[in-house]
């Protein structure tokens, strides 16, 4: 409202001053009544709203039918926020309530809404396209329901602002607009186990501020965009669980703040050395079951400073594992299994004393497992099953207690178990040792696994009589013991 000023002659009347202090109370007064009409008309069409939304769901818990109530302000209603400057509602969050329904078009009456949440229920059916045209939304959270449709091809046009948007795990489809680079604002993408299907379009480069993009577990096809290198902000990468080919273009190595990147389960082809490893910042790279293939570099670890799990496994990747593994001081969990790598266990793996999950298994790896490997004080799984291993591991495995699971089988291992097995491994609870050349008679206090639950002893040198004690194993559920020189009988204690 604008003020108003006027100046009186000092020889003005005073009936005349009455007048105009009258006229001006009622000017005043006036403008105030249409304001607050304007208040109650919009608040009212911001509360029809939700009304028409609440009359069209499920309310398994009642949160809505016992707090959305005309007789209080739609501003106090739960789920609901309003702006201080014009007391319309900006904000509607009702995520994770079990919600159940439609979702009716009178829900874009709500045109000062800034947020919208409705993840974690259970609505279906499509989404009203009227929704895409509340221009003044910046995020749109609709994860985890059974929601249908698809993004209109001018969404960056009806949604200016917008710079979040969770469309993950429903049941959306259709392509992703060609025009999507057009969302300038866009700084959280996920389309994340949905429908979606036909190539990433390469405007998709335009978004540079962008910092999540999550296209996984979907039907896009063909290459990954090589203007995927302009997102130089993009701090999470995935596109796994496409039907995406080809090979990863060189230019991603400009993304400087990615710290994961995942792209499994494809048909990717060619060398990471040029691409993935060399992005220092990354920490997570999930690259597993596709058709990659090279040597992995020397200095992997010089170039990966912080990496904290590398997933290889079923690709076509050869040569050594490099010998100064070691270096790569963060690293948790390494996956290299099912490619073609040859050589020894380097013995530097004994320096990555943060690993929690070891897979070397189903390459061509031979030697004895290095004893270093005994350093490894949190590792719980150390699986390398089907090469050519050999000699003893008591001196290496045996000596890693906080282990849960083994699986050596499929090698030429040998010597004896260790008699008091059990205490150094006591959360053990699957021990895979089939097809070795393990010798001598199963330990007596094998009863001392408290928590083993497989244990594979088959297609060995074992001798003597089955301990007794084996039926003290009352978590077991696998026992293979066939194709050993032992005899007796298996008691098990209930």
């Amino acid at each position: 409202m604008l003020p108003v000023f006027i100046c009186l002659d000092p020889n003005t009347t005073m009936d005349m001053r009455r007048f105009l202090f009258f006229s001006l109370a009622f000017l005043f007064i006036y403008r105030f009544l249409i304001s607050y009409a304007m208040l109650v008309r919009n608040l009212t069409t911001d509360q029809h709203a939700l009304l028409e939304f609440k009359h069209q769901i499920l309310d398994p818990h009642n949160t809505l039918a016992d707090n959305w109530s005309v007789t209080t302000s739609v501003c106090n209603w739960i789920g609901v926020s309003c702006d201080a400057k014009h007391r319309r509602v900006n904000s509607l969050n009702l995520s994770n309530m079990g919600l159940t329904g439609t979702i009716p078009p009178q829900l874009a009456n709500l045109s000062f809404l800034v947020s919208l949440n409705l993840s974690y229920n259970n609505f279906h059916g499509h989404l009203p396209s009227a929704i895409y045209n509340i221009s003044s939304l910046q995020t749109i959270y609709l994860s985890s329901n059974n929601l249908s449709g698809s993004l209109p091809e001018n969404i960056c046009h009806q949604l200016p602002k917008i710079e979040t948007l969770f469309l993950e795990i429903n049941e959306f489809s259709g392509q992703i607009p060609s025009r999507i680079g057009d969302c300038s604002n866009l700084q959280n993408f996920s389309l994340w186990r949905s429908k979606f299907n036909g190539i990433i379009p390469k405007s998709i480069g335009n978004l540079t501020r962008l910092k999540l993009l999550y296209l996984d577990d979907n039907y896009f096809e063909g290459e990954i965009p090589l203007e995927i290198g302009n997102l130089t902000g993009l701090k999470e990468l995935y596109l796994e669980d496409n039907n995406l080919e080809g090979e990863i273009p060189w230019e991603i190595r400009n993304l400087k703040s990615l710290e994961t990147f995942s792209a499994s389960n494809m048909r990717l082809v060619g060398s990471i050395s040029a691409s993935i490893l060399n992005i220092s910042s990354l920490k997570y790279i999930y690259l597993n079951g596709n058709n990659l293939s090279s040597n992995l570099p020397g200095d992997i670890c010089r170039r990966l400073p912080k990496l904290e799990l590398l997933f290889l496994h079923k690709n076509e990747f050869s040569g050594q594992i490099p010998s100064r593994i070691g270096e790569c001081s963060n690293l948790q969990n390494l996956s290299l299994s099912f490619n073609r790598f040859n050589g020894i266990i380097p013995r530097s793996i004994g320096n990555l004393t943060k690993l929690k999950e070891l897979y070397l298994g189903v390459n061509s790896l031979e030697g004895e497992i290095p004893w270093e490997i005994r350093n490894l004080k949190s590792l719980e799984t150390f699986s390398a099953p089907n090469m050519r291993l050999v000699g003893s591991i008591s001196a290496s495995i045996f000596n890693i207690s906080s282990l849960k699971y083994i699986y050596v089988d499929g090698n030429n291992l040998s010597s004896n178990l260790p008699g008091d097995m059990c205490r150094r491994l006591p959360k053990l609870e699957q021990l895979y040792l089939f097809s070795n050349e393990f010798s001598g008679q199963i330990p007596s206090s094998i009863g001392e696994c408290s928590n083993l639950q497989n244990l594979s002893l088959g297609e060995n040198k074992f001798n003597g009589i089955i301990p007794k004690s084996i039926g003290n194993l009352t978590r077991l559920k696998v026992l293979y013991l066939n194709g050993n020189n032992l005899e007796g009988k298996i008691y098990f204690f209930v």
